[in-house]
């Protein structure tokens, strides 16, 4: 189980961040495909980690899931060994995209220096986003703690009830083949709708051990994790999960 979790939700990291990676970074040969590209390729991202885990695990890949699933069943004993596998996924997953991107990495903050120290403006501010931050992790575009908050709640609670009504696997612990393809598409409907307000992090994990990689990796002027921030993404999801199964208990049963 952990180790499923560990392998899916890092693929899920390499594949998600990579396509982000491949958007953004200077010199990548698909720099500005845009947000469309990016949609896609988080849902293929999905759909393939879930292909990867589910024998392993049933494939939760995400805390907001798992939170879903153990309160629509009452399951609580297993829920620490996804969370950590989760997590730890995660960190590694953004770990890979850093190797694979690493000199796009160097060739896009020596360019962001290059253009600061040209218009003479200040860096950002200690602790606020750095210019590689959103390859590892969520932000807004406009900062409203309420708005952004709620916009995290309302697109994972979509993605739980899609997950818990279209029916789990056999051991009824989380997506079977066809869940995959659907739950991808699923994603890839929130990331066009919803995703514009915070980058729809969805998912704790996908959020905090990126971003937990970004401030350790060694990235010279990378530039701050946004720590200020960061409580948004779990909790958003964590709400958003929980109110998923609770309606899904009045409705669905």
């Amino acid at each position: 189980m952990f180790l499923g979790e560990t392998i899916g939700t890092a693929v899920l990291i390499l594949l998600g961040g990579g396509v982000v990676a491949a958007v953004v970074l200077k010199q990548s040969k698909a720099h500005a495909a845009g947000w469309v590209a990016i949609a896609f390729g988080w849902g293929f991202a999905v759909m393939t980690a879930v292909y990867i885990a589910a024998p392993l695990s049933g494939a939760h890949l995400n805390p907001a899931v798992t939170l879903g699933i153990a309160i629509k069943d009452g399951a609580w004993s297993d829920v620490p060994v996804y969370l950590a596998g989760q997590f730890l996924g995660a960190f590694l997953g953004a770990v890979l995209v850093w190797i694979a991107y690493y000199g796009h990495f160097s060739a896009t903050l020596r360019d962001e220096i290059l253009v600061t120290e040209a218009r003479q403006r200040p860096a950002a501010a200690v602790g606020g986003p750095g210019p590689v931050l959103g390859v590892f992790s969520t932000g807004p575009q406009i900062r409203n703690v309420w708005q952004n908050l709620a916009t995290e709640i309302i697109g994972t609670f979509v993605l739980v009830l899609a997950v818990l009504t279209q029916g789990l696997n056999d051991e009824g612990n989380g997506l079977g083949a066809l869940g995959a393809l659907i739950t991808a598409f699923v994603v890839v409907g929130i990331g066009l709708s919803l995703g514009g307000p915070t980058g729809y992090a969805i998912n704790p994990a996908r959020d905090l051990g990126p971003r937990i990689a970004h401030a350790l990796l060694p990235m010279p002027d990378k530039g701050g994790s946004d720590w200020s921030y960061a409580w948004i993404p779990v909790v958003g999801p964590l709400a958003g999960g929980a109110c998923a199964a609770g309606l899904y208990e009045l409705a669905f049963t």
